[in-house]
């Protein structure tokens, strides 16, 4: 039970329990070792060459940050605790990265931006009810500051797990998050919630009460779900770095309530590269930063009927016929989707990549910012299967080529090259930059069949008298295709 004004446990000379004389100046070393890993983590996952040692860097900094802490906390747990914990998370994150298949990544990234946000909730909510604080050498920050800081972290901490509970439904295309919801003045609702939680955080400034925190997070956590479920599903992929950058900024604050540099430090350069990530996606899609933030990404209106687009306009081939038009070109460029994902058909396209290049076609890959269902999907697929970096083509190099591209063969990919974006103002993706398949003399698209992608609506590509639709399974046709090649 807490005894006297929570404010008492912020108060100047208040200390965490943490060890003190050589052992404590050590580890404020070892944390500034930990920060540096992370920025070389972070500058190394900018380029595909370096991204695994960028990795490897940004995981032997949490490990360090993590055994520091250990190390330096006495009193709270026993390290027979922390072990135990250790152990039974690692279990736990080994068998999620051996099963999860590369189709459910985004959805898995979706749920540690919401884990990430529930743990920092979780860390100021203790805090704040610890009944004393054990006499050290540690002193806190400011107590307002820290009182602050728990707010905010209660805030963008709940927002970011209930928004991602969400997000992960939507990328999973869970029935009841399938189709955007929305209703009249929810703008105004989101805005009631937002400064009503501002303002308990300011009650908790004044009055030094815990209580109003719970109803901070209560708020909050209603207001993530609010954020997100307007949103559809072409716009995951942006939706998803913000969330991102929540839940650094949400751990960010953590660091403050607990006075913990490395805390802060990472917290900080998460929220910060997620949020640029952000910006970068939204350009990408022609979208708003600020219709992101508040949850406003839908354009109105009706789209055209599958029925009205396809009827009659639909023109069928096969891995023979696709064989003989891939005789004597120069150049074939791939449009990965979210379907080669599905198909697990990377290793595959690079073989069938090979065997053209071995007939002199020059063979690029059309990359997409926003392909698939989180930033950097088809680049992740496309290293796994080894295909050389300097064939991945971003859109804006290769958009200005494609009138002079032979065959373009798209492989999954939907909402990505659906020229509807540029043409019809009310439509979901209305002015999302595309890849500009319409424009190659021929367009071979290879789908199961003419269902709608992520956004939900037909595609005049797929009716356009350019492109030819090879029916069936990614890996399977292409295989079919390798095979056509190989006997012409």
């Amino acid at each position: 039970m807490l005894v006297g004004n929570p404010l008492s446990l912020f108060a100047a000379g208040s200390t965490f329990p943490l060890a003190t004389g050589w052992l404590g100046a050590w580890g404020d070393v070892g944390y500034l070792v930990a920060a540096v890993l992370f920025i070389f983590g972070i500058k190394g996952m900018t380029h595909p060459r370096t991204a695994v040692r960028g990795n490897l860097f940004g995981s032997l900094g949490m490990l360090l940050a993590v055994v520091i802490t250990l190390t330096q906390v006495t009193g709270v747990i026993s390290l027979a605790t922390a072990l135990v914990g250790i152990v039974l998370g690692g279990a736990i994150g080994a068998v999620v990265a051996t099963r999860v298949q590369m189709t459910q990544m985004p959805q898995l990234v979706a749920l540690f931006n919401g884990f990430g946000g529930i743990a920092s909730v979780l860390v100021a909510g203790a805090e704040l009810l610890r009944p004393g604080a054990v006499e050290t050498a540690a002193v806190l920050v400011d107590p307002r500051v820290a009182m602050f800081a728990a707010g905010l972290a209660g805030l963008i901490g709940a927002v970011t797990f209930t928004g991602s509970l969400v997000a992960a439904g939507k990328l999973q295309e869970l029935q009841m998050f399938k189709k955007p919801f929305a209703f009249p003045g929810q703008q105004v609702v989101n805005a009631i919630l937002l400064l009503g939680a501002l303002g308990l955080t300011l009650w908790m400034l004044s009055s030094g009460a815990v209580w109003p925190f719970v109803a901070l997070v209560l708020a909050a956590s209603l207001l993530g779900v609010l954020l997100v479920t307007p949103i559809g599903g072409a716009d995951m992929p942006v939706v998803i770095a913000l969330l991102n950058s929540y839940s650094g900024l949400a751990a960010a604050a953590a660091g403050f309530v607990i006075g913990n540099n490395v805390l802060i430090i990472a917290g900080s350069l998460v929220g910060a590269s997620g949020l640029i990530l952000t910006s970068i996606m939204c350009k990408a899609m022609n979208r708003s930063l600020g219709n992101v933030l508040f949850g406003v990404m839908e354009a109105s209106g009706e789209s055209a009927d599958a029925d009205e687009v396809y009827a009659g306009k639909i023109k069928a081939t096969s891995a023979d016929e696709v064989a003989m038009m891939l005789d004597g070109v120069q150049r074939v460029v791939i449009v990965p989707g979210y379907g080669l994902a599905v198909a697990q058909a990377q290793h595959t396209v690079a073989e069938l990549a090979t065997l053209l290049q071995s007939r002199d076609v020059t063979v690029e890959y059309a990359i997409h910012p926003v392909a698939g269902r989180m930033p950097g999907h088809m680049n992740v697929l496309l290293a796994e299967a080894d295909v050389p970096y300097e064939q991945l083509k971003e859109m804006d190099e290769i958009n200005p080529t494609f009138s002079q591209v032979d065959v373009a063969i798209v492989i999954g990919a939907n909402d990505v090259v659906n020229p509807v974006a540029n043409t019809d103002p009310s439509s979901p993706i209305a002015g999302m930059p595309i890849l500009n398949v319409h424009e190659a003399r021929t367009a071979i698209v290879i789908k199961r069949s003419l269902s709608p992608g992520f956004a939900g609506i037909p595609n005049p590509l797929f009716a356009a008298d350019n492109c030819l639709m090879l029916f069936g399974d990614g890996k399977q046709a292409l295989v079919d295709l390798i095979a056509a090649l190989k006997d012409s």
